[in-house]
């Protein structure tokens, strides 16, 4: 059960560390941009769950690779996506880890290198994203083979809209074949236009 869910565990555990160390790195700089303490610690704690956070999604999305259906593009991707998601935390990990050790009593070029660093691991971790969401929904990884199949049979047969739906214009005798093939409407007509063809 837990090897089948290995997937949605990662997309559910993946956002909210990623939103975290945005939130850490902005909480950083406009704390340091206006010399409010309370910001630069907020930082601190955030970049302390994100990091946390940050692994726990990695871990999970690396277990989850070998449990998903997936031909050579999604490997390729998923390639990508796990080198760009360690890069990320092994980045935010390091300007913790140098936080941590310096006890917060960081030089101005300390600081400023700190920042540089933490605005590289944010491009890293934007790039991560992309490629994870690349993965999902332009190539469907992580959802089974049968369900993708099922789902391209389903559209196959179609349906029926009921009356008052927005594309209630459609011919609702023709067969799915006649609707793919068709070119689509050039417009669209308000909500509540009673049935007509064009």
């Amino acid at each position: 059960m837990l090897s089948y869910d290995l997937p949605r565990w990662h997309a559910a555990v993946n956002d909210l560390p990623a939103a975290l160390l945005i939130a850490a790195v902005l909480f950083d700089l406009v704390g340091w941009a206006t010399k409010r303490e309370s910001l630069a610690w907020a930082g601190i704690w955030t970049l302390w769950a994100g990091v946390i956070g940050g692994w726990a999604a990695v871990i999970l999305g690396l277990l989850a690779e070998k449990k998903i259906d997936h031909g050579e593009a999604i490997h390729d991707l998923m390639q990508t996506h796990q080198k760009l998601a360690i890069a990320s935390m092994i980045v935010f990990t390091v300007v913790l880890a140098w936080k941590l050790w310096r006890r917060f009593q960081l030089g101005r070029s300390e600081d400023a290198w700190l920042k540089i660093i933490s605005a590289a691991g944010l491009v890293l971790l934007v790039r991560t994203g992309i490629v994870g969401g690349t993965l999902m929904f332009d190539h469907a990884a992580g959802i089974p083979t049968a369900t993708i199949q099922a789902e391209f049979d389903n559209r196959e047969a179609g349906h029926r809209h009921s009356a008052g739906e927005m594309d209630s214009h459609v011919d609702q005798t023709a067969d799915s074949a006649a609707l793919r093939d068709s070119a689509p409407p050039t417009h669209v007509d308000p909500p509540g236009t009673p049935p007509h063809k064009h």
